[in-house]
């Protein structure tokens, strides 16, 4: 499903893809975030790190009650505050959707898959 917005000068459709690379690329600006992990199921307990090709793959952009809903599923570093690397994501995804595509965000929520040691 894609978004679709009127303006004084015509239709702009922005796709769901589009929003999902937008808001993977505000989060991995945050602090503490390693990188986006499958929407997949965990394989043998291993989250799997996806490269920055692939940001869409760890977002979902689901549309309820003509409200957005973006779901992100991450790594975080160990030795970060899981609970506040969450918050600073959630924070800069709506206001980086608010700024670039004028989208209100109903809800980010953030799905820790994994914490690696940075090396």
């Amino acid at each position: 499903m894609s978004l679709q917005l009127s303006t004084e000068l015509g239709q702009v459709l922005i796709t769901d893809e589009c929003i999902a690379v937008l808001a993977g690329s505000a989060a991995l600006e945050c602090y503490g975030l390693i990188g986006m992990a499958s929407r997949k199921q965990l394989k043998d307990g291993i989250a799997e790190l996806l490269g920055r090709d692939n940001l869409s793959r760890g977002v979902e952009v689901r549309h309820e009650n003509d409200r957005i809903h973006i779901d992100l599923h991450i790594i975080v570093s160990y030795g970060t505050k899981i609970s506040e690397v969450a918050h600073n994501i959630q924070t800069k995804v709506r206001y980086v959707l608010n700024e670039v595509i004028g989208l209100e965000v109903d809800q980010v929520h953030i799905f820790v898959q994994g914490v690696r040691v940075l090396k």
